[in-house]
């Protein structure tokens, strides 16, 4: 399971005590509902009961912006490895570490996050660098995309069947009468069930082919690719027979120039795609684990702010990970609330009217007795 609760209650007589009956409920008397670790959380600045208010809302906003980045980082690292799927979540890591680990051994970054700054100061240094993070990634994934369709674009263009693929790479400079004021030589379609027919009829289509001018150049699987010579004057009256007796007449002029050019801007693209995906992958792990970092400290500031609007001052609770086991989720959940629905005799009621209580933002999300936060790390959306 990817999936934590991230919960606080009030401290007993020591924070202590209200970890041991927590670890009590549910690990010893309900065998193993769920894996459970302290959630560290330091002394920040409380501030005034207004401004903690404020904040609670701000804070859900930007718990939602902040896991946007951090699932838009992910996806896009998935996109662009593109064959190495697989090694994506081996690239996933926050402050080097798997992510679990980094949420289970959670520490608060006081370079990064001073906790000396109030908490509406941290919660913009967190917003300002998360938004730096996202517009970067729109910048590089914008000139990366644009890159890589160019590319498949012309690998397209080189593919597929012999009536729309590029001929540049098939056929070679004397296949073609060159520089002549009256020949010309034609590539034409042939579906292979009408290699016959063409090597019966091709010199009477029009009036002035020449005699025995024809070469098969290259197969694909349903046709081939026919040369012939006829004279210019020829050529609407060729292309016209040729279409009522279902060849397809390509249009093609054997240029060395143009054909050098679009081989050399297919290598030129290539070249740049290798060129910038080393750098690209190391930007998106580093700033996946910047972003996934800035989340969790989200996270910890919602769970403290939280707290102390519910369970008032001086700051005293206990902020808890718990990493439920599956099958037991809603036995879980029944025990938390047997343990914590002293703290809110109206929790039932407003789970069930969905009451919006100021500055405890409980509109669009589940409301328990105790403080709760989900964090999932099931980032990536494999198609």
């Amino acid at each position: 399971m990817t999936e934590f609760w991230l919960i606080s209650a009030p401290g007993e007589k020591t924070c202590q005590q209200t970890w041991d009956k927590m670890m009590v409920a549910t690990t010893r008397s309900n065998n193993n509902l769920s894996t459970n670790h302290k959630f560290n959380i330091p002394d920040l600045k409380v501030g005034t009961l207004d401004v903690l208010v404020g904040l609670s809302d701000e804070l859900a906003k930007l718990d939602s912006f902040v896991e946007s980045v951090v699932k838009k980082v992910a996806q896009y690292m998935a996109d662009v490895l593109e064959d190495t799927r697989d090694k994506v979540q081996e690239n996933l890591l926050a402050n080097g570490v798997d992510l679990v680990t980094y949420i289970t051994r959670f520490q608060w970054d006081m370079a990064k996050y001073p906790i000396k700054q109030s908490l509406k100061n941290i919660s913009e240094i967190i917003s300002k660098q998360v938004t730096q993070i996202d517009n970067d990634l729109k910048a590089r994934a914008s000139a990366y995309n644009n890159l890589k369709g160019n590319l498949q674009n012309l690998e397209r263009k080189n593919a597929g069947s012999l009536l729309t693929r590029s001929l540049a790479d098939i056929v070679k400079k004397e296949d073609f009468v060159l520089d002549s004021e009256y020949l010309v030589t034609m590539l034409v379609v042939v579906p292979k069930v009408n290699y016959a027919d063409w090597q019966k009829t091709y010199e009477t289509l029009a009036e002035m082919v020449v005699p025995r001018s024809t070469n098969l150049l290259f197969e694909d699987q349903d046709s081939g690719l026919f040369s012939v010579t006829l004279f210019r004057k020829a050529i609407d009256d060729f292309k016209h027979k040729a279409r009522e007796n279902k060849f397809t007449v390509r249009d093609f002029q054997y240029n060395e120039e143009e054909m050098k050019a679009d081989k050399e801007e297919m290598t030129r693209l290539s070249t740049d795609k290798k060129k910038q995906f080393g750098p690209l992958v190391r930007w998106l792990k580093v700033n996946f684990s910047e972003a996934f970092i800035a989340w969790i400290h989200i996270k910890a500031l919602r769970v403290f702010v939280e707290s102390v609007l519910r369970y008032g001052l001086p700051v005293n609770f206990q902020a808890m990970l718990l990493q439920p086991n599956k099958k037991n989720m809603k036995k879980l959940r029944e025990v938390l609330y047997d343990l914590y629905k002293h703290l809110d005799s109206s929790a039932a009621a407003i789970i069930d009217a969905s009451m919006d209580i100021p500055g405890l933002n409980l509109s669009q999300q589940e409301y328990y007795p105790y403080v709760y936060y989900k964090i999932d790390c099931n980032l990536l959306d494999f198609k």
